[in-house]
């Protein structure tokens, strides 16, 4: 099958041009500034801009075990509705992924039920040494390791396996950085302060900066002691990002980091607003944190922006404190948001693809993907930069059904997605028949 977008804007490689872009079946066949040829499928891309689609290195879509929350199936849908096309997810769900076998099962039921291409990450714990070693770098995006901090139970607390991990893996391992033991301190403080009815603004003091500083800057001194390959996740603070190293290529690092959508966006000011809607872990800081993320962010001392995607039922969110799950729906506006901070002149848009497309490509080695190029995978998301729309209850397609920009106007609306040359959304249509591939890694 061959498909042609027409006149479209290309944003790719830190260049804007237009061009057209023909697709043969699953691939990116040409690229020129002008094709006419019989295509099965046409689309007049005039107006719209067209970038890669977004690659989400850090979602929880809670299968198995937890889909009341939330299922692969509809996650991916609401990925895809925000120019997502591919994503990588974590092992905190219910069987929690420590095994292999455990492993294998997830990319089964993602293979019958994801609309966007997918891989999982391999958990670690304290007692899996053996199975994390199994892992193949060729089709696994990384091991994942909730250093310091769990809300998942998946701990990785002694120290000799960290070493272990550390110095024997042959692989990408990517952490949670938060310390616990600060984190206990700070919740008896509160407790002293409040009582058992510790207020949600709290968070951030529970959750602190000491707590993210500690666990980052030790993981990091773990993986310069062995050589590891290291991505830390969902940065918070300003002060971590002096961590990171400004004068090295992405692709010759061997320590990254990645930002999240929240934490670009809110501050500790809109706790008194959105109250638990806005409680992740790590928690969203103060607004110097904020500020601070996006400096680092523009000058490539972090190198990626992920979702973090982890939702939550409403229900389970209007509980106390330490009843309240951390997290929240992110997929469907990642890429909005982003966007509005261009409109914002906070961010250009070769960045945000930088960042969102590219780099997570580059960090994690993937085959053929996160970029406008002929023989890559047809990936490709049209974005119409100019028509505004309202984030509300009828227009949310996560399962649990609220988000976290309820009433918020975005100006960039997302009106087609490509995946793997199939065009499986459009102006708010789906069409299902194709489903997403498992990404491959080029190690």
């Amino acid at each position: 099958m061959l498909t042609l977008i027409k006149n479209s804007t290309i944003v790719n490689e830190g260049e804007i041009f237009k061009a057209d872009v023909l697709i043969e079946n699953q691939k990116i066949k040409k690229i020129d500034s002008n094709i006419n040829i019989n295509a099965q499928k046409t689309i007049n891309a005039n107006g719209l801009y067209l970038i890669p689609g977004v690659i989400d290195d850090q979602v929880h879509f809670r299968e198995p075990g937890l889909t009341h929350k939330a299922d692969i199936y509809t996650e991916s849908k609401a990925a895809v509705a925000g120019g997502i096309t591919s994503f990588m997810e974590m092992p905190n769900t219910k069987p929690q992924v420590l095994t292999q076998k455990l492993l294998e099962e997830k990319f089964a039921i993602a293979s019958k039920k994801s609309l966007a291409n997918y891989s999982f990450f391999m958990g670690a714990s304290n007692d899996n040494l053996e199975e994390v070693l199994k892992t193949n770098p060729k089709n696994v995006g990384a091991i994942k390791i909730f250093m310091g901090s769990s809300t998942g139970n998946m701990l990785v607390d002694n120290k000799d396996i960290l070493e272990k991990i550390f110095s024997k893996s042959n692989m990408l391992i990517a952490v949670h950085c938060e310390d616990e033991s600060i984190i206990q301190q700070n919740i008896s403080k509160a407790e002293i302060k409040f009582g058992k009815n510790i207020p949600i603004s709290e968070h951030p003091n529970i959750r602190s900066e000491e707590a993210c500083y500690k666990s980052s800057s030790m993981a990091i001194k773990l993986a310069k002691k062995h050589n590891t390959r290291l991505h830390v996740f969902h940065i918070s603070t300003e002060k971590e990002t002096n961590l990171f190293d400004t004068s090295t290529k992405l692709k010759n690092k061997k320590i990254t980091s990645e930002v999240c959508i929240h934490h670009l966006w809110f501050e500790e000011n809109d706790y008194k607003k959105k109250g638990a809607l806005i409680k992740w872990n790590p928690a969203i800081k103060k607004k110097k944190d904020k500020v601070g993320l996006l400096k680092a962010l523009l000058d490539n001392k972090i190198d990626v922006v992920a979702s973090d995607h982890a939702p939550h039922t409403l229900k389970e969110k209007a509980n106390s404190y330490f009843k309240c799950p951390s997290g929240g729906p992110l997929v469907q506006h990642a890429l909005p948001a982003m966007l509005e901070l261009v409109k914002q002149n906070k961010i250009n848009l070769e960045k945000v693809v930088e960042k969102m497309c590219h780099n997570p490509s580059i960090c994690f080695n993937i085959e053929k993907r996160g970029f406008i190029r002929e023989k890559y995978f047809a990936d490709l998301v049209l974005v119409n930069l100019n028509s505004p729309w309202k984030v509300d209850k009828n227009n949310i397609l996560y399962k649990c059904g609220w988000s976290p920009f309820e009433g918020e106007k975005f100006h960039s609306k997302i009106t087609h997605t490509f995946i793997n040359g199939h065009l499986i959304y459009q102006n708010g249509a789906f069409d299902e028949k194709h489903k997403g591939k498992r990404l491959t890694f080029d190690r």
